[in-house]
């Protein structure tokens, strides 16, 4: 006769042991990255320039000193530099860097009357600030011999909307970059990958549709998604992340995983066209 009881189940930390850096980890995909990544063992210095939200952050998670936060601009090398040099001196090593932090700017549709300046500030973020922390990771990544780089990059590296000059530029670069660092940072056991997610309904996707409720942002991209039936989510970008950060992708490097449930693979506007002649 058997008797049934209620087991735990043992939940496998994939990043036990690892050190990690997640720049713009105070909030959104960043902030669901920071938990995940904690959860599963690692060892976390959250990089944003958003200090409340983060140092909120830290003292919610942090029972074991296994998560500091640190003010980092990452358009600047002296604060990039300072973050991994903590990392370092805190921890002892490196192991995995998510370059995540970003901005939209302004989503202007006309080249004419696009800002210069705007254009020049999300290049700034989005490009040179992911470029910074590949180069600071790489410098102690190098000796090592082996780490992981990921970088955030966007839907919009693969296709366009015809808006959003800078941000469109600056993703597609995000994902050149990847491919170069790759190929040079093989040789030294650097693996070099990002992600492109769909909408996400985060704090920056709310900002941009006037502060518009989380529930109401996902139902405005559910309705123009390819995928039905499902929602995408922060964590489910976290989750990519947390795979190529873990040695579950030791052989996977130089990739632009998109997570846009199959969105960029077709014509959303000849789709809906050609169905109302038969309709």
């Amino acid at each position: 006769m058997s008797t049934s009881s209620s087991v735990t189940p043992v939940v496998q930390k994939r990043l036990e042991g690892k050190v990690a850096i997640i720049t713009g980890g105070a909030s959104g995909i960043g902030e669901s990255t920071v938990r995940l990544f904690v959860q599963h063992g690692a060892k976390v210095l959250i990089a944003d320039i958003q200090d409340e939200l983060g140092n909120s952050l830290c003292q919610e998670l942090d029972s074991s000193e296994s998560i500091t936060y640190v003010h980092c601009d990452v358009t600047s090398d002296t604060d990039v530099k300072n973050t991994v040099d903590l990392a370092i001196s805190r921890y002892g090593k490196l192991d995995i860097i998510f370059c995540n932090a970003g901005i939209s700017g302004i989503l202007e549709s006309r080249v004419v009357a696009t800002d210069n300046e705007d254009f020049k500030r999300v290049l700034d973020v989005n490009l040179f600030g992911a470029f910074l922390g590949a180069k600071h990771a790489a410098r102690v990544m190098i000796p090592a011999q082996k780490g992981s780089i990921v970088f955030t990059s966007s839907v919009g590296s693969v296709c366009a909307s015809g808006r959003g000059h800078a941000y469109i530029a600056s993703k597609h670069a995000v994902v050149g970059l990847t491919k170069n660092l790759c190929v040079e940072l093989g040789k030294h056991g650097i693996r070099v990958n990002c992600i492109s997610p769909h909408g996400v309904a985060t704090p920056m996707m709310r900002s941009l549709m006037g502060m518009m409720e989380k529930d109401k942002v996902e139902e405005v991209v559910s309705s123009a998604a390819n995928l039905k039936g499902a929602t995408l989510e922060a964590r489910d970008i976290a989750e990519a992340a947390l795979y190529l950060a873990s040695e579950e992708s030791k052989y996977v490097s130089g990739i632009n995983l998109v997570i846009d449930g199959g969105y960029s693979t077709t014509n959303p506007a000849l789709h809906m066209q050609t169905n109302s002649l038969f309709s």
